[in-house]
């Protein structure tokens, strides 16, 4: 007999994301945020997985690897008061909140190596997501300014293994 595990609704996310993450180039990072917009609101989605905080800054926890190296999901903890730094990114990326709310804040290029310079800013709640391509302009930096934790689901263009040299594209911590 042949006992398989049931099939979990983050079992089903992955498939989503991986599928999505097969897309062209120029759709992927929103096919991806379309994936994880599905998924992201439900809070029994990460039943069962560890995710600890980090008293110092955000944490990530690797969820899935593609096998093939073309993308990582990973979930981030953010307790009060932590915050990415401000970056662009040099690979597409897409995520969506879990739990908490995260404040994304926006920004341009300071001129002539100025720090930059707030454009907009948005709250991402429990099921929002947001998206983009890699793209030195594309700056922003979320924050979670709230008084409970907060945990984020990403999507990356690039192996796990490369997150902390191919990823962010940081302008000011």
């Amino acid at each position: 007999m042949i006992i398989t595990k049931p099939r979990t609704n983050l079992d089903v996310m992955l498939d989503r994301v991986t599928q999505a993450a097969r897309s062209p180039e120029a759709i992927r990072p929103a096919a991806v945020g379309e994936a994880l917009a599905d998924f992201v609101h439900d809070p029994q989605l990460l039943a069962g997985i560890a995710c600890p905080c980090c008293p110092d800054r955000y944490i990530r926890h690797l969820l899935h690897a593609d096998p093939e190296g073309g993308f990582a999901v990973v979930a981030l903890v953010w307790r009060p008061g932590q915050m990415s730094p401000i970056h662009a990114h040099h690979t597409w990326c897409a995520l969506g909140v879990h739990r908490g709310t995260l404040t994304e804040s926006f920004y341009q290029r300071g001129a002539d190596g100025q720090e930059p310079t707030t454009t907009a800013t948005c709250l991402r709640r429990a099921g929002d997501i947001s998206h983009g391509a890699a793209d030195p302009d594309v700056i922003h930096r979320l924050a979670n300014l709230g008084g409970t934790n907060a945990l984020s689901i990403h999507v990356y263009g690039v192996p796990y293994e490369r997150f902390g040299s191919d990823v962010n594209l940081v302008y000011s911590a």
